[in-house]
């Protein structure tokens, strides 16, 4: 099957995020993550002819599945699909003179179709070769990573980015074997990982290799970074009312998110012994709930990969 008849993505809080758009059919929205084009169908249904959405993913596979779904709505809105990472949003809404919109998604997680072709090399469950970018066209595969990194840096991007416990025993176990032949399939990654660990880490319920892989999918696409850039050029994308709704899928993304919206609503740095605010920080808008909203038990139950997905929601204030 085609890439785009096989793009096999559940939409993670599908329902909640097109509630939490409010949108308006005259509106413009950006999907940041376009994948399959899941949510973006739902946005693209609501837009009446004046409506505009605009879909970015750098993954030439996810656009081409998606333009296919999108054209099954026949919706009378147009459409705009781009092939960029969200961390070069701000240039992008300039060169395409896309205006400021009624409401922005970001899905952070990586698709189920992504994860299940092993020949994009993200699972340690199906073998294949050990690329894992989102971008296939540019930057440094996982195998390049691991096969140059330090211990140094592989204890770090391990510890940061996949708050793996065992870091420095993975590390010192990529570097024995990677002595003998370099990494080339994520069989071999996932093998090495699971020797390695202790026989306490042996007994978690989930995949021993799946912090590292996580950890390393996040270095070869530069996410974290790719978030900042997403959240420092918010404020300034979105209109006056706009809606910005983010999906994150483990704790770094979470707290990068809430940090920066729970900033925005209550920028003011004066002591909180001064009686009156003189550092003259303006509230941006405000967090639409103070808690993420999280699946159901009905979705978790039909799409595993829910349960670990957190929608935050901030609003900008009206001029």
């Amino acid at each position: 099957m085609s890439a785009a008849s096989d793009f096999g993505h559940l939409s993670v809080l599908y329902r909640q995020s097109l509630e939490q758009l409010a949108i308006d059919p005259a509106g413009c929205y950006i999907d940041c993550t376009l994948g399959g084009g899941g949510h973006s169908s739902g946005i693209l249904s609501k837009l009446g002819p004046q409506g505009h959405l605009y879909g970015f993913d750098k993954d030439q596979d996810a656009l081409r599945a998606a333009a296919t779904k999108l054209e099954s709505i026949h919706s009378p809105a147009t459409v705009h699909l781009i092939h960029r990472d969200f961390s070069e949003i701000a240039q992008a809404c300039i060169e395409q003179q896309i205006p400021q919109v009624n409401g922005l998604l970001a899905d952070l997680g990586v698709s189920s179709w992504q994860l299940d072709q092993a020949e994009r090399g993200f699972s340690y469950s199906h073998d294949g070769p050990l690329d894992m970018r989102m971008n296939q066209t540019a930057g440094q595969t996982a195998a390049e990573l691991v096969n140059t990194a330090s211990e140094a840096e592989l204890t770090r991007i391990l510890l940061d980015y996949g708050e793996e416990r065992y870091a420095r025993r993975i590390s010192q176990a990529i570097i024995r074997y990677r002595n003998e032949q370099p990494f080339a399939t994520t069989a071999e990654l996932a093998a090495v990982v699971k020797r390695a660990m202790p026989g306490q880490g042996l007994k978690e319920a989930q995949h021993p290799a799946k912090r590292t892989f996580q950890a390393i999918r996040i270095a070869v696409n530069g996410e974290l970074s790719a978030l900042e850039s997403l959240l420092k050029a918010l404020p300034d994308i979105l209109a006056p009312g706009g809606r910005a709704c983010i999906i994150t899928f483990h704790s770094l993304e979470d707290r990068l998110v809430k940090e920066a919206f729970r900033r925005w609503e209550s920028p003011c740095t004066c002591p909180r012994e001064f009686p009156v605010c003189i550092c003259g920080q303006k509230s941006l808008g405000k967090m639409i709930s103070k808690k993420p909203i999280i699946a159901d038990d009905q979705e978790m139950k039909e799409n595993p990969r829910a349960r670990s997905a957190k929608l935050r929601v901030f609003a900008k204030g009206a001029v």
